[in-house]
């Protein structure tokens, strides 16, 4: 069932994002003969975005990420013994080609009718850095079943069990694929379809600027959220500043007056001390008086 499993998320991920869901499901019922396998194509996770947009990039170019992925291992390899110095440029290196891939990852989901913004490009481009940088991010990106990005911290190993649509995936390529051809035009137009179609046209520029403004509106509020969080967490850290300064004021006060305290007490002690001195000379200067008398 492995092959076959494979074979079928294979094309499951290379469907369009909003085409996922219902041909998962259809595949499902069709195949409801074998209950493992049902059960099996329903646990296919749709990918996110950022994911998809990977796999995108996977199948339609896959020279370029096998060029990517092989220049990553070449610099694991190089940067075995390098000073600080060194390894600041290969990072650098690293993220103009990671960025250059992200551009073209893009140029091709729009081609697919998905408009990827900055936050889902970061992702994308976070994906291509951690293949570059650890071996199983790398064979997890080839693999076209990526269900959520990757990210790598550089130090440990990259975890890539949950962001892969299934286990085997690693060590498995996708099999490419080309953009679909767009139909031929219309060679002969009746009249009263030139506005129909410009209708239609107006149509669906107005459809993608209600889906833009749709997905600025979450990101907007996303960020109004993550504003407010961060304020409500400022003002927690300053009033507990002020209450550690006002700790702070009271404790040197303190400290102050037991300095002053103190000095007191030594100065006292100071003077117990030569009093006490003075009684034992009188003291022994009285026993030697009352010896010469005896």
């Amino acid at each position: 069932m492995n092959d076959d499993l494979l074979a079928l998320a294979d094309e499951l991920y290379a469907l369009p994002l909003d085409r996922f869901t219902p041909d998962r499901d259809a595949r499902a019922k069709a195949a409801k003969g074998d209950r493992e396998l049902v059960a099996a194509i329903k646990a296919l996770r749709k990918p996110s975005v950022a994911a998809w947009v990977v796999n995108l990039l996977v199948r339609r170019d896959a020279a370029q990420v096998e060029q990517v992925l092989a220049v990553g291992a070449a610099l694991r390899e190089a940067q075995e013994g390098m000073d600080g110095a060194e390894l600041r440029v290969l990072t650098r290196q690293r993220r103009q080609v990671t960025s250059a891939v992200t551009g073209q990852a893009r140029a091709l989901a729009l081609e697919e009718g998905v408009r990827v913004t900055q936050s889902v490009a970061d992702e994308v481009e976070a994906t291509l850095t951690a293949a570059m940088v650890d071996a199983d991010a790398a064979r997890a990106v080839r693999s076209g079943l990526l269900v959520r990005s990757l990210t790598a911290t550089g130090v440990d190993a990259v975890d890539v069990s949950a962001a892969v649509a299934l286990p085997d995936a690693l060590g498995f390529a996708a099999s490419p694929t080309a953009a679909e051809t767009p139909a031929p035009p219309e060679l002969h137009v009746v009249p009263g379809d030139e506005a129909a179609r410009k209708r239609e046209q107006a149509e669906e520029a107005l459809a993608e600027a209600e889906a833009a403004v749709t997905e600025a509106a979450g990101e907007l509020e996303t960020s109004r959220t993550a504003v407010e969080e961060l304020q409500a967490r400022s003002l927690q850290l300053q009033s507990e500043i002020d209450e550690l300064k006002r700790k702070l004021a009271a404790l040197e006060s303190d400290a102050e007056e037991t300095d002053e305290e103190l000095a007191e007490a030594e100065e006292a002690h100071g003077e117990a001390e030569a009093a006490h001195t003075h009684a034992v000379r009188d003291r022994d200067a009285a026993l030697a008086t009352l010896a010469t008398l005896d």
